[in-house]
């Protein structure tokens, strides 16, 4: 684990924005940066971590975390279904094929748990028993495991907007995708949900639920785009903790952004009006959380630099400039 001083240290260092526009035309995602050039993209994940749909902050050392925790998880899921992955030519970074994203989010849940406005407990919580076309029991607890894992689709907004839960009838029906295309999707997506499971229970870990965002590559495949099993996308507990919070209505032991949303939420922050200034603290404390999910998740130490990163990556992709 990087020590808590270089976590302060790189603070000032943190990638919150690059311009390479001789990669391509760019277009900045809520925490990717996309250079788009024919056939292929580039996408430099950077530092900035979002949150109820909005852009919080920087967190040290997040991109590099989340593009290394994928490219596990691509590897360890391509017999599943292939990826837009190329290569990876830098910490930050993923050279992928161009791909037409689908608009829609496939979120799959184990557990019923979460504190935004499109989580299953917030729902169920105001009495809602069919969320997303799923059917949930009376007598639910907050952090309990479903009988099985459910798929919650989610529409995909516009750059600024909010995305929408809705069910997978709805999205057949708004023409998001066909039938042929869902069904296809719906096994996809629960074999890669039961993979992460089977993977994280190997190194104590519980992954809670997750999302997939998926694209078609210019063959024609449907692929897994953008991040799999990853801090940002998913929630994941510590299973050796699990029962005894559950039974006590304590909340889990977390290693993933929940800190952070959890942190905003107690200060009466759900996305709209102003982001509560966030302490440095707080930052080192989410990343010291990212690189613990790296480690536990992969089993590898995670290794980084302090200090300014656009060089490193400049120098990496040249051979694309």
């Amino acid at each position: 684990m990087i020590a808590e001083k270089d976590l302060q240290a790189q603070i000032p260092y943190t990638l919150s924005t690059t311009d390479f526009p001789e990669l391509g035309e760019k277009y900045e995602g809520k925490v990717r940066d996309n250079y788009t050039k024919g056939d292929r993209r580039v996408l430099i994940v950077t530092d900035r971590l979002s949150a109820f749909d909005r852009v919080i902050a920087t967190i040290p050392f997040k991109g590099q975390v989340l593009n290394q925790i994928s490219q596990f998880w691509f590897e360890k899921t391509k017999d599943i279904i292939g990826s837009h992955v190329i290569e990876f030519p830098d910490p930050n970074v993923v050279v992928a094929k161009q791909c037409k994203p689908l608009l829609v989010e496939m979120v799959v849940r184990g557990y019923i748990t979460g504190v935004t406005t499109t989580s299953a407990w917030y729902h169920y919580e105001k009495g809602v028993r069919n969320f997303c076309g799923n059917i949930l029991p009376e007598g639910l607890k907050k952090n309990q495991k479903l009988e099985q894992p459910i798929i919650t689709p989610s529409t995909k907004a516009e750059h600024g907007g909010h995305d929408e839960s809705v069910s997978g009838e709805e999205i057949m029906k708004r023409g998001i995708l066909t039938k042929a295309q869902w069904d296809y999707l719906a096994k996809a997506v629960l074999a890669l949900y039961f993979r992460g499971v089977e993977i994280c229970a190997k190194q104590g870990i519980i992954l809670v639920d997750t999302k997939y965002e998926l694209g078609i590559a210019p063959d024609g495949e449907i692929v897994l785009i953008d991040e799999i099993h990853t801090p940002d996308s998913s929630r994941f507990w510590f299973a050796d903790e699990y029962e005894k919070r559950l039974e006590a209505g304590e909340e889990q032991k977390k290693i993933d952004k929940e800190y952070l949303r959890e942190w905003l939420a107690a200060r009466g922050f759900r996305g709209e009006g102003d982001v509560p200034p966030i302490p440095d603290e707080v930052r080192c404390e989410t990343a010291r959380r990212y690189i613990e999910a790296y480690e536990l998740i992969t089993g590898k130490t995670f290794l980084a630099e302090v200090g300014p990163a656009e060089e490193r990556i400049k120098k990496n992709l040249s051979k694309f400039f």
